[in-house]
């Protein structure tokens, strides 16, 4: 049988999705001579005209736009296949690759990649550092064999497994009127406070973006990208900030932030491995499984 081409498959998938020729080609990394021609066979192979071309540019016509529709689905599980295939290789070659949350790569991953060393020393671990969102955008994308995030919520297609609990803190300067309110403040109170938060799509984020759900949160007093930006903001009175207990651990030890309870609100998350279905046996698992052995 005459199979076609499945780069010509993901030529014309592109061209569905952008509505244009030259932006697919473009996306596939095809010269727009080069994607005409292929294009062009591709019709004369089905006998069907694909395209609607004009001195505007060339886009799909309605046939082309159903069976683009039909050539997604044959190219999803050739996309899982090849990522198995990297998966296969990487794991026969002895590397794996890793993606964290900053918070896990700072608190928590250095115990876990020590652990690996031990157990897997002819083994190369990679680990990217990025927030959860990207994590997760990594992870769906097969770009790494494992991931690690603070989000609750997990896109379809990701297995996952809860390594670790963690739990934020609401913490202030020893001189915020707050801090002299051992019963602490509602929920309603936090959200009209400016605070000095992470960004959005991190973990910690997300996690007291969905505590404060129900309540008009007010602007921000400042929006920072690491957790030490946002704890030193908070020690410089810039805010009351809301951290990993990892994270403000050792400032609330030595007294110059102060923890406030925050009333009916669960500040409480999972840390969770991600991966891309299945997980075979292999590095990857193993390191999943010491992050759940290893973590407090």
């Amino acid at each position: 049988m005459d199979w076609p081409d499945l780069h010509a498959l993901e030529l014309l998938v592109a061209v569905g999705e952008l509505d244009s020729l030259s932006a697919a080609a473009r996306r596939t990394g095809t010269a727009q001579p080069n994607a005409s021609r292929t294009v062009a066979r591709l019709e004369r192979r089905w006998g069907v005209r694909l395209l609607e071309r004009s001195s505007r540019g060339s886009t799909l016509t309605s046939d082309g736009r159903q069976l683009a529709n039909s050539a997604e689905r044959v190219l999803a599980p050739c996309r899982q296949l090849q990522q198995e295939v990297e998966r296969v290789r990487g794991a026969a070659a002895g590397h794996v690759t890793a993606a964290a949350s900053i918070t896990v790569a700072e608190y928590l991953a250095p115990v876990w990649l020590a652990q690996f060393r031990l157990t897997h020393p002819e083994v190369e671990l990679r680990l990217q550092v990025c927030n959860s969102a990207e994590v997760l955008r990594r992870t769906t994308a097969g770009e790494v064999d494992v991931g690690f995030v603070e989000t609750p919520q997990l896109p379809p297609g990701l297995g996952g497994t809860t390594v670790a609990v963690d739990r934020l803190l609401l913490v202030v300067t020893p001189d915020h009127p707050w801090a002299d309110r051992p019963g602490g403040i509602e929920a309603a109170e936090l959200a009209a406070e400016p605070l000095v938060v992470r960004e959005s799509g991190s973990g910690t984020r997300s996690t007291l973006d969905q505590a404060l759900a129900g309540h008009t949160l007010v602007a921000p007093a400042m929006e920072l990208s690491s957790n030490a930006a946002v704890l030193g903001a908070a020690r410089a009175g810039a805010g009351p900030a809301v951290l990993s207990e990892l994270v403000v651990r050792a400032e609330v030890e030595s007294g110059r932030l102060r923890t406030v309870p925050v009333h009916d609100r669960q500040l409480e998350r999972r840390l969770q491995a991600v991966w891309r279905p299945p997980l075979s046996p292999g590095p990857a698992a193993d390191l999943v499984a010491i992050a759940a052995s290893a973590s407090p």
